[in-house]
């Protein structure tokens, strides 16, 4: 992301701003698919108009992409904890043999029976290639709690994998 359009952006050219969120959409698209599936559509309206209301604020235009990665995941996080995505995914759960004709489980249906804050870490620690360090700044919290956390997500993971 040139940090150019960036710093227009930020000093009210309607054009970067455009250029800079049409570039953004698809990463913030993404990251609320895989971080807030049952609410991706809301999370990501939210987390772009948060990127766009905070935008001014920003004091290093070339770090546009780990403070949108930050924006954009605490976003889905409280959508997904608004709509009680927890509680939806378990209601909607369907037996395995169901998913596929196979009776397998794709990964990403895995993922959101996850709860929502071990399904934010594994997702920006897999998905993302973040290290723990890159995980405790975006969502700002302690690296104990990373790693915790970490550690049950993989092994709730392994559960309903292979359930």
């Amino acid at each position: 992301m040139d940090p150019e359009i960036v710093a227009a952006a930020q000093q009210g050219d309607a054009l970067a701003l455009d250029r800079l969120l049409d570039e953004l959409a698809p990463y913030v698209r993404r990251l609320c698919a895989r971080t807030a599936p049952a609410a991706a559509d809301d999370a990501t309206q939210e987390a772009l108009l948060a990127i766009f209301k905070g935008l001014p604020a920003l004091r290093a235009p070339e770090a546009i992409m780990t403070w949108a990665r930050s924006v954009t995941v605490r976003t889905a996080i409280r959508v997904a904890r608004r709509q009680d995505v927890e509680v939806a995914a378990e209601e909607a759960r369907v037996d395995r043999h169901d998913s596929s004709p196979e009776g397998l489980v794709d990964i990403d249906d895995a993922l959101a029976r996850l709860p929502v804050s071990q399904r934010v870490v594994l997702v920006l620690r897999t998905r993302e290639g973040l290290s723990e360090q890159e995980i405790a700044t975006t969502l700002g919290i302690p690296m104990g709690t990373v790693k915790s956390r970490l550690h049950r997500a993989r092994a709730a993971f392994r559960e309903v994998w292979e359930s």
